[in-house]
């Protein structure tokens, strides 16, 4: 028998969790927006064909009402092209990358816009105008990111972070990246949502540094310095997806085989994490940055039209959960 039968069998065998492939939760998201107004979104550089059309679905949608900043000529050649009807949708004409995010940052600092959302130009030129310290979108928070993942082969919603924004955060930026997505996850209708600390082992290791992360968190997590969830780690990522595997490695704890919430080491961990259930576990991913003054919806440059309509459905959802008048 090859590997690949072996572990075909062992899939059919031994499931993470028993139903089937055709559950989704994205679904519930855009199912709530639909009682919520949509909100004044700006999309930096839509000028590729599924940067321009994630953003005009999710406006046919009456998610977000968007406002089109970039190269006008270029949007309007694009849109005849791909046969995309922008006819109702303002453009803010902008010659480059770089200015076209200088205007979608101001337009939310000065309250022209409730969100921003990436389109087809690199995530390092938007990230780097919006996190100016003086003229962009930073606040008291450290600003973070969240994948929410929705996996067949899991029937709960996950969320991932930092896979986009902090490189190596240290134990002070994990206070922000938890608390940011227990925020976002209360946001999301997971009212007390079940947070595991990821590392290689469930020991803490004076060795392995995000051991000792994930145990100071959990601790500070008992003086209220974390609240709105239940935090435990160290915790591999098995056992925090797995009851099975933590019933065979003795582990007892609410958030074993349960998490909502997987706070990774760093960002290649992390990175690679969400992108290896998107690419060979068949999940859906939607992307967020928190901790600025409007949510920013920021998505791959492959991702699909779909993946941007539910990220917008996720920046809905967080700007009514922080504003609820």
């Amino acid at each position: 028998m090859s590997d690949l039968a072996t572990l075909a069998e062992a899939v059919a065998v031994d499931p993470l969790v028993g139903h089937g492939q055709d559950f989704h939760v994205f679904h519930q998201f855009l199912e709530r927006c639909k009682d919520l107004p949509a909100i004044t979104t700006t999309v930096c550089w839509p000028l590729s064909d599924v940067a321009l059309r994630g953003a005009i679905e999710a406006a046919e949608a009456n998610i977000i009402k968007p406002i089109l900043v970039g190269d006008e000529a270029g949007i309007r050649a694009l849109a005849r092209k791909t046969g995309i009807n922008i006819a109702d949708y303002p453009i803010v004409d902008a010659p480059t990358e770089n200015k076209a995010a200088q205007i979608s940052v101001d337009m939310c600092r000065t309250g022209k816009a409730q969100a921003m959302m990436k389109g087809s130009l690199h995530t390092d030129e938007l990230m780097r105008v919006a996190m100016a310290r003086d003229t962009g979108l930073r606040t008291s928070k450290r600003i973070t990111h969240v994948f929410v993942m929705d996996t067949p082969a899991y029937a709960r919603t996950l969320l991932i972070t930092d896979a986009a924004i902090n490189i190596e955060p240290e134990l002070e930026d994990k206070v922000h990246i938890v608390q940011n997505a227990i925020d976002l996850a209360h946001a999301l209708g997971i009212p007390e949502p079940k947070v595991a600390l990821l590392s290689a082992v469930e020991t803490v290791n004076p060795k392995i540094a995000s051991t000792l992360d994930a145990a100071a968190l959990c601790k500070m997590a008992d003086r209220n310095q974390i609240t709105g969830g239940i935090l435990d780690g160290p915790l591999a990522f098995d056992t925090a997806v797995s009851e099975k595997a933590a019933k065979i490695k003795g582990l007892v704890s609410p958030v074993t085989g349960k998490a909502d919430i997987l706070v990774v080491p760093d960002l290649e961990s992390g990175n690679m994490l969400a992108k290896q259930l998107e690419y060979l576990g068949g999940a859906q991913l939607a992307g967020i940055v928190l901790g600025a003054r409007v949510p920013v919806i920021l998505t791959s440059r492959a991702d699909s039209a779909e993946t941007r309509l539910t990220s917008c459905a996720v920046a809905v959802l967080l700007h009514y959960a922080q504003n609820p008048s």
